[in-house]
């Protein structure tokens, strides 16, 4: 076992006295020792329920013959951190949770680990963690959020967002504000729509490293303290069986990912995290691949915000399962591959059903034949952008305005707030990338508030920082290279005229060659925004979004 260079022989006597001062005794240290990670605090919603998932982990840990040892890691909510500064830290927590995992689990040397989380930043954190350290893993979430009422319908966080520019046209009284407000978020969870956090809850299914459920059983079930209870168990059978992560996450399981990401229609911030993730498995990753999964891959299901269903309702329509099973019958996903259930991809889901397909369609009927992402190439974004294509209105696929430049998101804020912003141009957001933010802020309130006051269908937003799950209409994030790193939308004017062709995968500023160049020849990179501390550090190390906001 791992864990007997710190328990076996007797130089490691000490090493035992203070087991035994933890209150172990000789039977416990005996056996496998599985370290849990518990991301639980009491700043995010969907952490708040992670002491009882991780007590079920650890239950199961015991009733199969393990010793569970429970360690913290940090989280941030992304919708608390939303349009200020603390955004900037969002995504380099990624870093310090992979870090901090990886430290731990050398210094005490874990023959296995549970990974208790459910919020953006921590689960791919842990998987990152899970995939580098590649010793027996298995990930297990706090679940998905159930959605709220407002007037006879559903709704979530993103509506909160949204309601902020309905206000201000009119649309919404100070008491609707005030129900909404109090509806919206009704009980724990990630939030209740396909946004980062249920994405990437799903795509652990899809990838491998969760057992089925993870994404998509609500919070508040007691179903989900016995998948936690599952979790543990098998957790003992990964040990005793030398099943590692980087034996499930491969090439294919890469593929299978990414097509349940298109068929979900997923969150774009899954274009930062499953190339980081890949990069810690060794596995090749490139946007071409995307745009590949993407052409052959249809759009199964629209969920908030790009529709109406929340992942409760995937959840009973069959789930993550279901979603894969269809695409498995299609040939579009490969059922070979292995998972942290010691079975293969089509042992797992070949007899899931889709149960509404008002809410889970069929290949042959989906909503539209190519995936729910697209990445974006052209003179503005030579290493590529990505949009979420399923949430964005028809009428928007092919758009050319005239730019309105804003060198931060306050600036677009304050503008877009107060009616300066008018139908038919392109809200252009830069210097938010990973070094010039420094950190790739979440832009949700800009295009939250351009939804609210009635212009995601006239308007398109682009950036080179990024968008929360809950993001709709036409905004292209991840523009590459950003700005702060000498990239083309660093010369960008007002009145430029841009060309945005989605289904093209097409991004292009309007102007000469030789203006171009021009342009650049004179730009000068600004001083970095924050100037110690972590984010300062960060923004040294922190590559391209095209590379997955990777350090190096």
């Amino acid at each position: 076992m791992r864990s007997d260079i710190m328990k076996k022989g007797v130089t490691r006597l000490p090493h035992r006295s203070l087991l035994k001062a933890l209150g172990y005794i000789d039977e416990e240290i005996n056996r496998p020792i599985i370290g849990v990670v518990n991301s639980a605090n009491e700043l995010i919603p969907g952490h708040m329920n992670l002491d009882s998932i991780t007590e079920a982990v650890k239950a199961g840990i015991r009733m199969s013959g393990g010793t569970p040892q429970e360690f913290s890691t940090i989280g941030v909510c992304d919708g608390i951190a939303m349009n200020h500064v603390g955004m900037k830290y969002s995504l380099a927590t990624r870093e310090i949770i992979a870090d901090s995992i990886e430290a731990v689990s050398i210094a005490q040397p874990f023959d296995g680990l549970v990974l208790v989380t459910n919020c953006d930043k921590i689960i791919p954190g842990m998987l990152m963690a899970a995939l580098r350290l590649n010793i027996p893993s298995i990930i297990v979430s706090g679940g998905p959020m159930l959605a709220g009422k407002f007037k006879e319908r559903d709704i979530d966080l993103s509506n909160c967002f949204e309601a902020v520019g309905g206000y201000k046209k009119g649309k919404y009284s100070g008491s609707d504000l005030i129900e909404i407000e109090n509806e919206a978020c009704p009980t724990c969870g990630s939030c209740a729509g396909m946004f980062t956090a249920n994405s990437m809850n799903c795509l652990s299914e899809a990838i491998g490293l969760a057992l089925k459920g993870n994404g998509t059983i609500p919070a508040v079930y007691s179903k989900r303290l016995r998948l936690a209870k599952m979790a543990g168990i098998k957790i003992m059978e990964l040990v005793e069986k030398n099943i590692r992560p980087r034996d499930i996450v491969n090439a294919d399981s890469v593929k299978n990912a990414l097509a349940v990401d298109m068929a979900l229609g997923c969150s774009t911030n899954t274009i930062l995290h499953l190339p980081a993730i890949a990069n810690e498995a060794r596995v090749p990753f490139s946007l071409d691949l995307v745009n590949e999964i993407s052409k052959n891959t249809p759009n199964l299901c629209r969920l908030s915000p790009a529709g109406n269903h929340h992942v409760q309702d995937l959840y009973q329509a069959g789930g993550v399962e279901a979603v894969m099973n269809e695409l498995m019958k299609n040939n579009l996903i490969n059922g070979d591959s292995i998972t942290v259930t010691g079975k293969r991809v089509k042992e797992n889901i070949s007899s899931a059903k889709i149960l509404n397909e008002d809410v889970i369609r069929r290949v042959a009927d989906p909503y539209s034949k190519d995936g729910g992402l697209a990445i974006l190439w052209g003179n503005l974004a030579p290493e590529g952008c990505v949009v979420k294509k399923s949430a964005v209105d028809p009428s928007m696929l092919y758009h050319k305005g005239e730019a309105r430049v804003f060198d931060s998101e306050e600036d677009a804020m304050e503008a877009i707030l107060n009616g300066k912003i008018n139908s038919g141009e392109i809200v252009v957001i830069r210097y938010e990338g990973p070094k010039g933010g420094p950190g790739m802020r979440e832009m949700l309130s800009p295009t939250a508030a351009i939804a609210g006051i009635g212009l995601d269908k006239e308007v398109a937003l682009i950036t080179d920082g990024r968008f929360s799950g809950a993001t709709k209409g036409a905004a292209i994030g991840h523009i590459s290279p950003e700005a702060q790193a000498g990239g083309p939308i660093c010369i960008v004017q007002d009145e430029d005229k841009i060309e945005i062709d989605i289904k093209n995968n097409k991004i292009n500023l309007l102007i000469s060659d030789k203006e171009m160049k021009s342009r650049t020849e004179k730009w000068e990179p600004p001083d970095i925004k924050i100037k110690e501390g972590y984010l300062y550090r960060y923004s040294r190390q922190v590559t391209s979004a095209s590379r997955g906001a990777i350090l190096e």
